[in-house]
């Protein structure tokens, strides 16, 4: 499988650059499975932010518990279907990938999706 860069140069290995967390954002980085959908995915996640302002703001009015609750329910609900979204492209993109490598870095993938599942279901 082939990924691209930021500048769109293509690396048949997939091992091209990678930039780290807080890194320079104009430094070239890998695709990841969400790439497609980003600015779809961003746009929930800012809805999801008005979800989580709104309850700050009905605990400031001090709004009835029950009524918050409610709201934190669905703010709850709101990232857990993001999160599910994210874990399905991880799993057609990153792992599929690893699968056709194969070695290791299947094994690798397969344990850290297995991981990021268990997370998901302790919440």
């Amino acid at each position: 499988m082939t990924t691209t860069d930021a500048a769109g140069t293509a690396d048949a290995t997939g091992e091209g650059p990678s930039a780290a967390p807080g890194g320079d954002p104009g430094a070239g980085h890998r695709v990841y499975g969400y790439h497609k959908r980003k600015d779809e995915h961003l746009k929930r996640l800012r809805r999801i932010e008005g979800q989580i302002r709104g309850l700050q703001r009905l605990v400031d009015e001090d709004v009835y518990c029950i009524d918050i609750l409610t709201q934190v329910s669905a703010s709850t609900k709101a990232l857990q279907s993001f999160a599910l979204q994210l874990l399905e492209e991880h799993l057609r993109h990153c792992v599929a990938d690893a699968a056709v490598k194969g070695g290791s870095e299947i094994d690798e993938k397969v344990e850290e999706a297995t991981q990021a599942i268990a997370r998901l279901l302790r919440t």
